[in-house]
């Protein structure tokens, strides 16, 4: 059985580390240069960058900052915010990157998913999707841009799929009912997105404990889990986490 990830998440905005709940009242925290390389000496598996402001305020990532945090460490690095051509895919690959996450670009102009992975490859495409629960969607879940303020027209599992079929090689999957809660992640959108599609999928939002992470890399059928809160407000460690995995038979990389 292969290793789950455990993947930091970094939302950035104004060139700092930032922190909300269901993508509302975000706090500043801390510098993601430094904090990216915290996580690395600790044995994170891969660092995610979320430049959160960039499709809202319409303007390109912070490409410096991508820079400086890929100068630090030696884990894949997935970049998002804003990215809506492939000339700026280029850049943040050039920048230090090693995946490009596409989020709210991907829904107005789906085709860059499939110019993306022609000219990198589908392992480099990585869909980013936000969704909150919506009876009225086939699937009971809606998809949503421009950090969680704009509802689309989107089902949350059609979206997977299709993403998926224009060359997706990952989906970052994040619960805007469950994000910054820490109460547990939403396990059944990701395990009903992680059954119907060939890609692994990275499950996102409400970590608070271990336990969340046990549940949702076995009950949700995810493949990794991504982490913010429960690490950036130091309730735990990247090796505090890991080990809880291990104990509970969740294999995982333990080369800290």
């Amino acid at each position: 059985m292969l290793a789950k990830r455990v993947i930091v998440c970094l939302d950035v905005r104004d060139g700092k580390t930032t922190k909300g709940v269901k993508f509302k009242g975000n706090v500043d925290i801390g510098d993601p240069v430094a904090m990216a390389k915290k996580y690395y000496d600790q044995g994170v598996d891969e660092l995610v960058f979320y430049d959160i402001t960039a499709s809202h305020e319409k303007r390109s990532i912070m490409i410096e900052v991508v820079r400086n945090v890929a100068k630090e460490i030696f884990i894949p690095f997935s970049v998002g915010g804003g990215i809506a051509s492939v000339e700026e895919m280029r850049a943040v690959l050039l920048a230090g990157a090693e995946k490009i996450s596409l989020n709210s670009q991907a829904v107005k102009n789906p085709k860059i998913i499939e110019q993306g992975a022609n000219l990198f490859g589908n392992q480099c495409i990585v869909l980013g999707m936000d969704a909150a629960k919506d009876e009225s969607s086939p699937s009971g879940y809606r998809v949503y841009i421009n950090g969680g303020r704009v509802a689309t027209e989107l089902d949350a599992l059609a979206w997977a799929k299709l993403a998926v079929k224009m060359g997706a090689g990952e989906i970052v999957l994040n619960s805007i009912d469950a994000d910054g809660t820490q109460d547990g992640y939403e396990l059944n959108i990701t395990r009903m997105i992680s059954e119907n599609v060939g890609v692994p999928v990275v499950a996102s939002g409400g970590a608070g404990t271990p336990q969340h992470l046990v549940d949702v890399l076995t009950k949700g059928k995810a493949d990794a889990a991504l982490v913010a809160s429960m690490t950036h407000f130091g309730h735990y460690s990247v090796p505090q986490i890991k080990e809880y995995m291990a104990q509970h038979h969740v294999p995982v990389r333990m080369d800290y």
